[in-house]
């Protein structure tokens, strides 16, 4: 397949096309494809072997799903897992890490390919993750505000034997509301602090960040997890935030009040999560600054920090001093 055979419809390729408001503002686009996973009529139907997930290590969005994946127990027989590179070229991410530069399953090169083929008039980006229907070529989701609540979930019947409940029925309507909380002010303050297009914006959105952190960093010094002893979505969420912040945001999005390892409480949290293998595994810090510093981040001259040290992850945590022998 040649360059000039390639559709890409009219995705949009970055966020600088209809995501920036006139007052210098970052904001969002929505998620075009947010079908429910479940057994009602116009549900996408639970099913093994019928879709596949795409993403990237630079992502925290995607991240989540590897992480929520790994700590279910939800195998690639189950949903199949494909991989674009990290830093995201202009004609979106692209499948340059398998072999002809093509995904294996889908026989696409760029992602937005399948975006234009599912729906020839969409115009927002390509995004990970991205769920396919591989009987279909089409892209069925890509709400990452759901997806993880999904496997969490109606994909019970394929979780391990001794997987954790992360969305636990007692818990939900709080996990809800912190997910909110998270997402305005931790997972997505970041990036409106980094693609402000205006001073205003972005010292807003630098004080909505620090504040939260700060807020973050009491609240953990009581409790292990956000939810107590319990383990839950809302970690997984915070985490990815968490473990980007000193590679990338700090620097590359001029988060640079503090570094997440000058606070206490959220650099221990932060690196015992990351101690659990599921974390760990889904954590490719290579990729994160490749992604955000050579890609996502201003950087004219693509010049690649060699810090920051991200052998402290591997450090002991005083979190089992605090609250006991860590049970996942």
């Amino acid at each position: 397949m040649t360059e000039q055979d390639l559709s890409f419809g009219k995705v949009a390729t970055s966020e600088k096309k209809g995501e920036i408001a006139s007052n210098g503002a970052f904001v969002r686009q929505k998620n075009r494809f947010d079908t429910p996973f479940g057994s009602k009529e116009g549900e996408l139907p639970v099913e093994k072997g019928r879709y596949r997930l795409i993403w990237t290590p630079l992502c925290p969005w995607a991240t989540r799903q590897v992480i929520a994946f790994k700590l279910l127990g939800i195998g690639e027989d189950v949903i199949s897992v494909g991989k674009v590179a990290p830093v995201r070229t202009d004609k979106g991410w692209e499948f340059s890490l398998d072999e002809g530069g093509v995904d294996p399953v889908l026989g696409i090169r760029y992602l937005p390919e399948i975006y234009a083929a599912t729906d020839p008039e969409y115009q927002g980006r390509a995004t990970v993750p991205t769920i396919v229907d591989v009987k279909t070529k089409k892209v069925v989701n890509n709400d990452y505000h759901r997806l993880t609540n999904y496997w969490e979930t109606v994909w019970k019947p394929f979780w391990k034997e001794d997987a954790p409940d992360l969305y636990p029925k007692e818990l939900r309507t709080g996990i809800d509301a912190l997910n909110e909380i998270l997402f305005n002010e931790i997972n997505n303050g970041v990036y409106k602090a980094g693609f402000a297009e205006t001073q205003e914006q972005y010292e807003v959105n630098y004080n909505l960040v620090f504040n939260r952190l700060d807020w973050l960093e009491d609240h953990l010094s009581e409790n292990r997890f956000l939810f107590g002893d319990r383990l839950t979505d809302s970690d997984i969420r915070l985490y990815v935030t968490l473990a980007r912040f000193d590679t990338a945001y700090y620097f590359g999005f001029r988060l640079n009040k503090k570094r997440l390892r000058d606070y206490d409480n959220l650099w221990n949290y932060a690196k015992e999560l990351y101690s659990i293998p599921a974390f760990r595994d889904a954590t490719d810090f290579d990729a994160i600054k490749r992604g955000y510093l050579l890609g996502a981040a201003e950087n004219p001259d693509q010049i690649l920090p060699e810090g920051p040290d991200n052998s402290v992850w591997d450090e002991p945590n005083n979190r089992a001093e605090k609250f006991g022998v860590l049970k996942y």
